[in-house]
């Protein structure tokens, strides 16, 4: 009987550090984020003209994005180790709370890159593959140390947020027409009020770690709400360019002016009354924003 009990219990253990272990990992890879990029990246295949769905090529879509955003959003916090110890949302991530190693993260950086980069060029095509290590050497080289230079860091980081759709576009058409073009236009126009309206929420914290990632390297203030009024007017347009590039219907169209007014009302909101509330109301509305319109796309699609 004292046996199996030390057996169960070694057992339970052994699940219990496993589990832990998958949890850290996740958490290193921003699992939650990384899914949402990558549905993205699948938008954006499945609206390829001539492209029907495939469960599998969705799922080595799937599966070659989440490798490669994981890896990129693992070097951001292979970088940002010191600094994630200074803000209380990212100090048990981890690398700051001393649950893993450097190296452990190093090596899993690597293999979920190699990974994801092998199954694009496998999958699909070489051009996606290309486009992919491009997104992952702008944030986990280039947006992650600017983000302490100045704001500018924003505009850097739009790029591989974006660069998605270009990566699904190019995964079903091998090549870099309009379609993708305008598919990543939007979601870049899209960042910039989604995540000031998340600096606006979390400036404290990015103040102790010297992140400088309002406009001008400012506060949470009516310039900062302006501007992200100003990038959300810019998407109603943009949002209606499927359209007229025969992509998507007129259904979807209409939801999508719809949407970016609705997303507009919001970020006025902000100049407004400039407080957390209408913030954290502009970065959920943001939320609300892409995924109504990315799937009025889907199920319009011409």
């Amino acid at each position: 009987m004292k046996n199996m009990l030390q057996e169960n219990t070694i057992k339970l253990s052994s699940s219990y550090a496993v589990a832990s272990k998958a949890r850290d990992y996740f958490q290193l890879m921003k699992f939650n984020l990384t899914f949402m990029v990558v549905f993205s990246s699948v938008v954006a295949y499945l609206l390829v003209p001539g492209v029907e769905f495939n469960l599998i090529k969705v799922l080595l879509l799937f599966a070659g994005g989440l490798l490669v955003s994981g890896s990129a959003n693992t070097i951001n916090q292979i970088w940002e180790k010191e600094t994630d110890k200074l803000m209380a949302r990212t100090a048990v991530r981890p690398l700051p709370a001393g649950r893993m190693a450097d190296t452990e993260a190093i090596f899993l950086a690597v293999i979920t890159g190699i990974g994801g980069l092998v199954i694009m060029v496998v999958a699909f095509n070489w051009l996606s593959a290309i486009l992919s290590l491009v997104s992952l050497v702008i944030y986990g080289f280039v947006y992650t140390p600017w983000k302490k230079w100045n704001s500018l860091a924003v505009l850097v980081g739009a790029i591989p947020g974006a660069l998605p759709l270009l990566i699904g576009w190019a995964a079903g058409a091998n090549e870099l027409s309009e379609g993708g073009w305008a598919l990543f236009a939007i979601q870049f126009l899209w960042q910039f009020p989604h995540f000031w309206a998340i600096c606006w929420l979390a400036y404290k914290d990015y103040a102790k770690a010297g992140f400088k990632l309002l406009p001008a390297n400012g506060e949470p203030n009516k310039f900062t709400a302006m501007q992200s009024a100003m990038y959300t007017l810019l998407l109603i347009p943009a949002g209606v360019a499927p359209y007229f590039l025969k992509l998507t219907g007129p259904v979807s169209a209409i939801i999508a002016i719809a949407a970016g007014m609705f997303f507009l009302f919001r970020a006025i909101n902000l100049y407004r009354k400039c407080d957390a509330v209408a913030a954290r109301k502009l970065m959920f509305g943001s939320y609300i924003y892409l995924m109504v319109v990315q799937l009025a796309y889907l199920f319009d699609k011409v």
